[in-house]
């Protein structure tokens, strides 16, 4: 609850001062995060119990809720308003076939009902999102002969 109404409290404020803010599709965007701090708080936050990034070998005794792993290849490129949702809110969207002891009862992620809102910074948050975002390598699209544009000389 905590960063939630720091959270707002910082989207009011950033809104309006905020030199990026007319390029941001939301609107507002939060202070530019330290990606080696965001790993910092990866493994502070035991980010590691359920979820894998290439490069952060963190041993964990047991079993997490579930095993996501972070970062790789993608289609398309993970936003910073994304990432900022699926760390905050991520029962926003939760990926079809996500794993079922994932998701708690009523179809909550298990991390939601964590309640790593209520402990984390806001300097946390954008400084895991500092270190996720360069974790997307995004793939060219594939080829598709029906959407080929063709030369005309």
């Amino acid at each position: 609850m905590r960063l939630c109404i720091a959270l707002l409290a910082s989207m009011t404020v950033l809104q309006a001062c905020t030199p990026d803010a007319a390029n941001s599709p939301a609107g507002f965007r939060l202070p530019s995060g330290d990606a080696a701090a965001g790993r910092q708080a990866f493994v502070d936050l035991r980010c590691f119990v359920c979820h894998q990034v290439k490069g952060v070998d963190v041993a964990y005794e047991g079993t997490g809720a579930a095993s996501v792993a972070l970062g790789g290849s993608v289609t398309r490129v993970k936003t910073y308003g994304e990432l900022v949702t699926a760390i905050i809110n991520p029962t926003h969207r939760v990926a079809p076939g996500f794993p079922a002891k994932g998701v708690a009862p009523g179809g909550e992620s298990v991390m939601a009902v964590a309640g790593l809102n209520d402990v984390m910074t806001v300097r946390q948050l954008v400084d895991l999102v500092a270190f996720l975002q360069p974790q997307y390598k995004v793939l060219p699209p594939a080829y598709n002969p029906y959407t080929y544009r063709y030369q005309y000389h």
